[in-house]
């Protein structure tokens, strides 16, 4: 554990330490007590995953242990079990007080609670894929296109297989994208089969996977790319439980508070909030937040407050290291263009900059 924080400031618990929570904690480390409360020791930028399966080094840039650039807030190792009007609790017996909360545990995942460890999941997934003549990649999300646009322009010669469940590709942002997605795809030799889901448990020991549809799928590995669940089921005895709806997220109001507390905040992929989840955004929402705590904390009134309001759906999917798909409010883009503004380095550069380190490093 590693300790820090303000003389004489409010007491913020953050629990989460992904995009939104590192962003918060960051921002408000100097100007309150600050606990941040992560299942793992370090931030991963999530957008670089894809590239980091090609290019293990590449995720010496994109796992950020948080002790590195929170130097003045307190940082436990834990996941969180439940929540009190006063207090805190993690899985493994610990209580930590709070005047205000931050909640921030976005979607939920499996990868390994130190660096080394992740950074050892990227060098295995390099050798799968190296190894492999033909790969299964089950998802036809964001992740799941990445994936394969990452392979199949880094390793051109491997059959590359997408099968998705919906009826269309990154299903979270409009049909002119999909179409577009789904030509480059193709393209470059990706198969794509649409309407179909793969039982991963039918695959057989000559390595042969079958849909839903019945078809049969050769592959010598697969990756699975299936959205992952809202990380709030801890919540489900806590004083919050009433503030969780039917698809798990938190009910935000205007400031991104959780309604009906004063004093306790959601951001990121957990809120309610109607837009699609993205990093940007959670950090946006970061940002509003810190604003308004630091209001709190010296007494100011409510009507100074921050707000957020939903944004309109922009995205951009990386296509391999030059090209990129991308919604604007005013057009649909494919090409170097899209690519030109993520793909190279996949905002990682910025990220680090933000967190006050070396873009480079």
């Amino acid at each position: 554990m590693a300790t820090g924080g303000a003389e004489n400031a409010g007491r913020v618990v953050v629990v989460g330490g992904g995009i939104a929570g590192s962003a918060i904690a960051k921002r408000l480390q100097t100007d309150a007590d600050v606990v941040i409360i992560d299942s793992k020791e370090y931030l991963e930028i999530p957008w670089a995953e894809m590239r980091s399966k090609v290019e293990p080094s590449f995720a010496q840039r994109t796992l950020i242990k948080h002790t590195e650039y929170l130097a003045n807030a307190t940082v436990v190792t834990s996941a969180a079990s439940s929540v009190t009007e006063h207090e805190v609790l993690t899985k493994d017996g610990q209580t930590f007080p709070y005047d205000y909360l931050v909640i921030a545990t976005g979607h939920g995942d499996s990868v390994t609670v130190n660096q080394k460890g992740r950074l050892q999941q990227f060098e295995q997934d390099y050798e799968k894929i190296k190894a492999s003549d033909s790969i299964l990649i089950v998802g036809g999300g964001p992740s799941g296109v990445e994936l394969a646009g990452e392979i199949a322009v880094d390793f051109p010669e491997k059959k590359v297989t997408i099968v998705h469940k919906g009826s269309r590709l990154i299903e979270f942002v409009g049909t002119k994208a999909s179409r577009k997605t789904l030509d480059w795809l193709v393209k470059h030799k990706v198969e794509v089969i649409l309407g179909q889901s793969v039982d991963l448990d039918s695959l057989s020991e000559s390595g042969v996977y079958t849909t839903s549809g019945g078809e049969k799928i050769t592959a010598d590995g697969h990756f699975l790319c299936v959205g992952k669940p809202i990380a709030s089921s801890w919540l489900q005895d806590s004083i919050l439980k009433d503030c969780v709806d039917k698809k798990g997220h938190l009910m935000v109001d205007e400031n991104l508070r959780v309604k009906g507390h004063k004093n306790i905040f959601a951001i990121g992929d957990i809120t309610d909030v109607p837009e699609i989840k993205q990093g940007f955004l959670a950090q946006k929402h970061a940002s509003v937040v810190a604003k308004n705590l630091k209001l709190l904390i010296k007494g100011a009134p409510e009507n100074k407050f921050a707000t957020h309001k939903a944004s309109p759906p922009l995205a951009i999917v990386s296509l391999g290291r030059k090209e990129g798909v991308a919604q604007f409010p005013f057009a649909t883009l494919i090409g170097c263009f899209p690519g030109l503004i993520k793909s190279k380095d996949l905002f990682v550069g910025k990220t680090r900059k933000s967190l006050g380190l070396d873009s480079a490093s």
